[in-house]
Protein backbone atom coordinates (compact mmCIF):
# COMPACT_ATOMS: atom_id res chain seq x y z
CA UNK A 1 0.00 0.00 0.00
CA UNK A 2 1.43 3.52 -0.88
CA UNK A 3 2.02 5.98 1.68
CA UNK A 4 0.15 9.16 2.09
CA UNK A 5 1.76 12.36 0.64
CA UNK A 6 2.12 15.17 3.00
CA UNK A 7 -0.60 17.17 1.39
CA UNK A 8 -3.45 14.27 1.86
CA UNK A 9 -2.24 13.94 5.04
CA UNK A 10 -2.99 17.48 5.89
CA UNK A 11 -6.22 17.62 3.64
CA UNK A 12 -7.07 14.59 5.71
CA UNK A 13 -6.25 16.17 9.29
CA UNK A 14 -8.41 19.26 8.26
CA UNK A 15 -12.55 19.43 10.13
CA UNK A 16 -15.11 19.76 7.53
CA UNK A 17 -16.52 23.41 7.19
CA UNK A 18 -19.89 23.65 9.51
CA UNK A 19 -23.56 23.24 7.57
CA UNK A 20 -25.02 26.95 6.90
CA UNK A 21 -27.60 27.29 8.94
CA UNK A 22 -31.49 27.13 7.56
CA UNK A 23 -32.59 30.57 6.50
CA UNK A 24 -35.32 32.14 8.94
CA UNK A 25 -38.52 32.22 7.56
CA UNK A 26 -39.53 36.23 6.66
CA UNK A 27 -42.57 36.94 8.66
CA UNK A 28 -45.86 37.71 6.00
CA UNK A 29 -47.64 40.81 6.52
CA UNK A 30 -51.03 40.58 8.03
CA UNK A 31 -53.39 41.73 4.92
CA UNK A 32 -57.11 43.23 6.27
CA UNK A 33 -59.93 43.03 4.25
CA UNK A 34 -59.57 45.71 1.55
CA UNK A 35 -56.38 43.82 0.76
CA UNK A 36 -54.12 47.16 2.25
CA UNK A 37 -51.76 45.95 4.83
CA UNK A 38 -52.94 45.71 8.28
CA UNK A 39 -49.94 47.35 10.20
CA UNK A 40 -49.88 50.16 7.13
CA UNK A 41 -50.27 53.96 7.97
CA UNK A 42 -54.05 55.63 7.76
CA UNK A 43 -52.64 58.05 5.68
CA UNK A 44 -51.03 55.57 3.29
CA UNK A 45 -53.64 53.10 3.24
CA UNK A 46 -56.30 56.13 2.50
CA UNK A 47 -53.82 57.18 -0.47
CA UNK A 48 -53.44 53.97 -2.33
CA UNK A 49 -57.29 53.59 -1.72
CA UNK A 50 -57.88 56.76 -3.83
CA UNK A 51 -55.42 56.81 -6.19
CA UNK A 52 -56.29 56.78 -9.64
CA UNK A 53 -55.17 54.16 -11.82
CA UNK A 54 -54.29 55.80 -15.10
CA UNK A 55 -55.61 58.84 -16.79
CA UNK A 56 -58.48 61.36 -14.71
CA UNK A 57 -61.79 60.06 -14.67
CA UNK A 58 -63.80 62.18 -17.85
CA UNK A 59 -66.60 64.05 -16.19
CA UNK A 60 -70.53 62.15 -16.41
CA UNK A 61 -71.88 62.98 -19.62
CA UNK A 62 -74.86 65.67 -18.38
CA UNK A 63 -72.18 67.77 -17.23
CA UNK A 64 -70.54 68.58 -20.76
CA UNK A 65 -74.14 69.42 -21.62
CA UNK A 66 -76.15 72.90 -21.37
CA UNK A 67 -79.49 74.49 -22.24
CA UNK A 68 -79.50 76.63 -25.68
CA UNK A 69 -82.22 78.22 -27.48
CA UNK A 70 -82.93 77.97 -30.70
CA UNK A 71 -85.28 80.28 -32.82
CA UNK A 72 -87.66 78.30 -35.66
CA UNK A 73 -90.97 79.51 -37.41
CA UNK A 74 -93.55 80.39 -35.31
CA UNK A 75 -96.56 77.67 -35.47
CA UNK A 76 -93.40 75.13 -35.81
CA UNK A 77 -91.85 74.60 -32.88
CA UNK A 78 -93.20 70.97 -31.83
CA UNK A 79 -92.25 70.38 -35.15
CA UNK A 80 -88.87 71.04 -35.21
CA UNK A 81 -88.58 69.40 -31.79
CA UNK A 82 -89.89 66.05 -33.35
CA UNK A 83 -87.58 66.40 -36.59
CA UNK A 84 -84.45 67.57 -34.43
CA UNK A 85 -84.85 64.19 -31.89
CA UNK A 86 -84.92 62.16 -35.38
CA UNK A 87 -82.22 64.09 -37.12
CA UNK A 88 -79.83 63.28 -34.18
CA UNK A 89 -80.81 59.79 -33.70
CA UNK A 90 -79.79 59.12 -37.30
CA UNK A 91 -76.57 60.97 -37.03
CA UNK A 92 -75.48 58.96 -34.91
CA UNK A 93 -75.80 62.35 -31.77
CA UNK A 94 -78.13 60.70 -29.62
CA UNK A 95 -75.70 60.99 -26.74
CA UNK A 96 -74.54 64.94 -27.78
CA UNK A 97 -78.38 66.18 -28.20
CA UNK A 98 -80.63 65.44 -25.48
CA UNK A 99 -84.08 66.75 -24.46
CA UNK A 100 -85.56 69.11 -26.49
CA UNK A 101 -88.30 71.32 -25.17
CA UNK A 102 -91.27 73.43 -25.66
CA UNK A 103 -91.87 75.02 -22.58
CA UNK A 104 -96.14 75.40 -22.21
CA UNK A 105 -97.99 76.51 -19.82
CA UNK A 106 -101.30 75.19 -18.53
CA UNK A 107 -103.82 77.84 -19.26
CA UNK A 108 -107.60 77.73 -18.40
CA UNK A 109 -109.92 79.54 -19.68
CA UNK A 110 -113.65 79.94 -19.60
CA UNK A 111 -116.26 80.27 -22.47
CA UNK A 112 -120.39 80.26 -21.94
CA UNK A 113 -120.04 80.05 -17.77
CA UNK A 114 -117.46 76.67 -19.17
CA UNK A 115 -113.86 76.33 -18.19
CA UNK A 116 -111.57 75.04 -21.03
CA UNK A 117 -107.91 74.06 -19.85
CA UNK A 118 -105.85 74.80 -22.87
CA UNK A 119 -101.50 74.53 -23.34
CA UNK A 120 -100.26 77.99 -24.46
CA UNK A 121 -96.56 78.34 -25.08
CA UNK A 122 -94.58 80.54 -22.90
CA UNK A 123 -91.73 81.38 -25.98
CA UNK A 124 -93.45 81.24 -28.90
CA UNK A 125 -90.70 80.70 -32.15
CA UNK A 126 -88.25 79.41 -29.64
CA UNK A 127 -87.61 75.84 -28.34
CA UNK A 128 -84.81 74.63 -25.77
CA UNK A 129 -81.88 71.93 -26.54
CA UNK A 130 -80.00 70.03 -24.14
CA UNK A 131 -77.44 69.29 -25.82
CA UNK A 132 -72.85 69.58 -25.86
CA UNK A 133 -71.93 71.91 -28.60
CA UNK A 134 -69.55 70.77 -30.93
CA UNK A 135 -69.26 71.50 -34.51
CA UNK A 136 -71.18 68.61 -35.43
CA UNK A 137 -73.80 69.08 -33.20
CA UNK A 138 -74.29 72.56 -34.02
CA UNK A 139 -74.69 71.92 -37.74
CA UNK A 140 -77.61 69.02 -36.91
CA UNK A 141 -79.24 71.22 -35.20
CA UNK A 142 -78.87 74.53 -37.55
CA UNK A 143 -79.97 72.86 -40.61
CA UNK A 144 -83.19 71.08 -39.25
CA UNK A 145 -85.79 72.38 -41.52
CA UNK A 146 -87.75 75.46 -40.03
CA UNK A 147 -84.88 76.43 -38.15
CA UNK A 148 -83.65 80.08 -37.98
CA UNK A 149 -80.59 79.94 -35.63
CA UNK A 150 -79.46 79.72 -32.08
CA UNK A 151 -79.95 82.78 -30.10
CA UNK A 152 -76.88 84.78 -29.33
CA UNK A 153 -75.95 83.72 -33.32
CA UNK A 154 -72.82 82.09 -34.52
CA UNK A 155 -71.10 78.57 -34.31
CA UNK A 156 -71.05 79.47 -30.63
CA UNK A 157 -74.03 80.26 -28.99
CA UNK A 158 -74.00 80.96 -25.15
CA UNK A 159 -75.46 78.50 -23.09
CA UNK A 160 -78.93 79.44 -21.29
CA UNK A 161 -77.89 80.54 -17.30
CA UNK A 162 -78.99 77.88 -14.44
CA UNK A 163 -81.05 79.89 -12.82
CA UNK A 164 -82.70 80.78 -15.95
CA UNK A 165 -83.73 77.26 -16.67
CA UNK A 166 -84.86 76.59 -13.42
CA UNK A 167 -87.24 79.46 -13.73
CA UNK A 168 -88.78 78.36 -16.91
CA UNK A 169 -88.87 74.26 -15.91
CA UNK A 170 -90.71 75.53 -12.60
CA UNK A 171 -93.04 77.52 -14.50
CA UNK A 172 -94.22 74.45 -16.73
CA UNK A 173 -94.57 72.15 -13.54
CA UNK A 174 -96.47 75.31 -11.73
CA UNK A 175 -98.98 75.53 -14.08
CA UNK A 176 -99.10 72.08 -14.33
CA UNK A 177 -100.54 71.64 -10.61
CA UNK A 178 -102.64 75.12 -10.84
CA UNK A 179 -103.60 76.30 -14.15
CA UNK A 180 -103.37 79.77 -14.91
CA UNK A 181 -106.14 81.65 -16.11
CA UNK A 182 -106.62 83.04 -19.22
CA UNK A 183 -108.24 86.35 -18.65
CA UNK A 184 -110.85 87.57 -21.14
CA UNK A 185 -112.23 89.93 -19.36
CA UNK A 186 -111.54 94.05 -18.23
CA UNK A 187 -111.53 96.27 -16.06
CA UNK A 188 -114.80 98.50 -16.47
CA UNK A 189 -116.30 95.88 -18.74
CA UNK A 190 -120.25 94.64 -18.27
CA UNK A 191 -120.58 91.18 -17.57
CA UNK A 192 -123.61 89.15 -16.76
CA UNK A 193 -124.02 86.99 -13.58
CA UNK A 194 -124.90 83.17 -14.34
CA UNK A 195 -124.05 81.08 -11.09
CA UNK A 196 -124.51 82.32 -7.61
CA UNK A 197 -127.17 83.97 -5.52
CA UNK A 198 -126.99 86.98 -8.18
CA UNK A 199 -127.39 84.83 -10.74
CA UNK A 200 -129.34 87.02 -13.63
CA UNK A 201 -127.92 90.15 -12.39
CA UNK A 202 -125.56 92.70 -14.22
CA UNK A 203 -123.03 94.50 -13.13
CA UNK A 204 -119.39 96.10 -14.14
CA UNK A 205 -116.19 94.65 -13.54
CA UNK A 206 -114.29 96.61 -11.03
CA UNK A 207 -110.97 94.65 -10.23
CA UNK A 208 -109.04 91.29 -11.85
CA UNK A 209 -107.19 88.63 -9.61
CA UNK A 210 -105.67 86.56 -12.21
CA UNK A 211 -104.04 84.46 -9.55
CA UNK A 212 -107.21 83.22 -8.14
CA UNK A 213 -109.10 82.92 -11.52
CA UNK A 214 -111.76 86.05 -9.92
CA UNK A 215 -113.13 89.00 -10.83
CA UNK A 216 -115.07 91.59 -8.26
CA UNK A 217 -118.51 92.84 -9.92
CA UNK A 218 -120.24 95.98 -9.10
CA UNK A 219 -123.81 95.08 -8.94
CA UNK A 220 -126.41 97.25 -8.33
CA UNK A 221 -128.77 95.84 -5.63
CA UNK A 222 -131.91 97.92 -4.29
CA UNK A 223 -130.60 100.92 -5.88
CA UNK A 224 -126.87 100.67 -4.06
CA UNK A 225 -124.33 99.50 -6.17
CA UNK A 226 -122.67 96.23 -4.16
CA UNK A 227 -119.36 94.84 -5.00
CA UNK A 228 -119.43 91.06 -5.49
CA UNK A 229 -116.53 88.42 -5.71
CA UNK A 230 -117.04 85.70 -8.64
CA UNK A 231 -114.94 83.32 -10.59
CA UNK A 232 -114.70 83.48 -13.99
CA UNK A 233 -116.89 80.55 -15.09
CA UNK A 234 -119.60 82.45 -12.90
CA UNK A 235 -120.29 85.58 -15.85
CA UNK A 236 -119.86 86.08 -19.45
CA UNK A 237 -120.57 88.99 -21.62
CA UNK A 238 -123.81 90.20 -22.38
CA UNK A 239 -125.30 89.01 -25.67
Amino acid sequence: MTDMTDKERQDQAQPEPPAAPPAEPVPSASVSEDGLPSDAEPDQADEAASAPAGEPAAPAEDDRKAWYIIHTYSGFENKVKASLRQRADAYGMGDKIGEVLVPTEEVVEVRDGKKYHTKKKIFPGYVLVHMEMSDEAWHVVRSTPKVTGFLGGGQKPLPLPQDEVDRILNQVTVTKEKPKPKVVYRVGETVKITDGPFSGFTGVVEELNEDRATLKVMVSIFGRATPVELEFHQVRRPE
